[in-house]
């Protein structure tokens, strides 16, 4: 009798078993345990939205929605530097004097200011209040406050040793926070910071994120990654043991998110940091969309990724 492909496989791999108590081929190896599973998140594991199309200006267009507000905050600095904020308050913000509100510190890029995230201007700004505004209408995002600070000057591609704050993580530290939680309706713990930036702002995230995931709990790196070996290296150096606790995975509420174009100038920078991350297991969004080194995409990795931060789950 004839029997079917499938049964001649299956019993050509029941012929090639050796018989109990003998190692061959088909045996298991002797004494060798399968690995741990990867364990899970400590919040859900979001699922990502997907992005809008390249050409597509409707997310973050004037809507009939309810409208928040884009305010100038004024500080002085620890380095006694007079420095400016554009800060997001959501619609409700004026009108539900009894909320607080999760905190989103958003970065600009090398040679902007704090002005560019809320410009509306389709070759140079973010629209950012029209992606929060019409988000939070359709019930997709967290009403949520939008740090935007000046970060010129501070930025820097150069790692610090853990323990040792740039200028940058210093004015965050010791100034940003402090103020906005001062004087704002704030939920003023890490489960509710997440700080983003494109570009040289992805500089930020990365040096002062990870240095600092005691503050904040979420991180989004948007066109950016190390320039040079020697600079990835050097962040391997100082950074490897941390990566590679597995307890690391435990301070993210969401994974690390990554995203870049293709035709992005910053596409390999952020590959290759990608592939330090996975080394070390630590778990990651990465998002490979159409277009450049451009605000069409960032206003798009916005919208993405306002639409899982914040979830909603357990303060860890």
């Amino acid at each position: 009798m004839l029997l079917p492909a499938a049964a001649l496989i299956f019993t050509g791999l029941l012929a090639a078993q050796p018989p109990a108590g003998q190692t061959g081929p088909g045996a298991p190896p002797r004494g060798r345990a399968m690995p741990p599973s990867p364990k899970a998140g400590v919040c859900p594991l979001p699922i990502l939205p997907a992005l809008p199309a390249y050409t597509d200006q409707t997310f973050f267009a004037k809507a009939d929605v309810p409208h928040g507000k884009i305010e100038q905050a004024n500080y002085k600095n620890y380095a006694g530097e007079d420095k400016r904020m554009h800060v997001y308050l959501p619609p409700d913000y004026v009108g539900n004097a009894g909320a607080r509100y999760p905190v989103l510190y958003l970065n600009h890029g090398g040679g902007d200011d704090d002005s560019k995230w809320s410009s509306e201007d389709l070759r140079s700004g973010g629209y950012a209040d029209g992606i929060l505004d019409n988000l939070i209408a359709a019930g997709k995002a967290k009403p949520m406050i939008i740090v935007m600070p000046n970060t010129r000057g501070c930025a820097t591609f150069d790692p610090s040793p853990i323990g040792t704050d740039d200028k940058c993580s210093q004015e965050y530290l010791k100034d940003i926070i402090p103020y906005v939680d001062s004087h704002y309706r704030t939920k003023a713990s890490r489960e509710y910071r997440a700080l983003a930036g494109l570009s040289m702002g992805g500089m930020v995230v990365i040096h002062t994120g990870f240095q600092h995931l005691d503050t904040f709990s979420e991180l989004y790196i948007y066109s950016s990654g190390h320039i040079g070996e020697a600079t990835l290296k050097k962040f391997d150096d100082y950074y490897g043991a941390m990566l590679k606790d597995p307890t690391t995975n435990d301070k993210f509420r969401v994974p690390l998110y990554m995203a870049a174009g293709e035709t992005d100038i910053a596409l390999k920078n952020g590959q290759k940091d990608l592939a330090l991350f996975d080394q070390y297991g630590l778990r990651n969004f990465w998002v490979l969309s159409s277009g450049g080194h451009e605000w069409a995409n960032w206003r798009r990795y916005l919208y993405q990724t306002a639409q899982i931060m914040f979830p909603d789950c357990p303060a860890n």
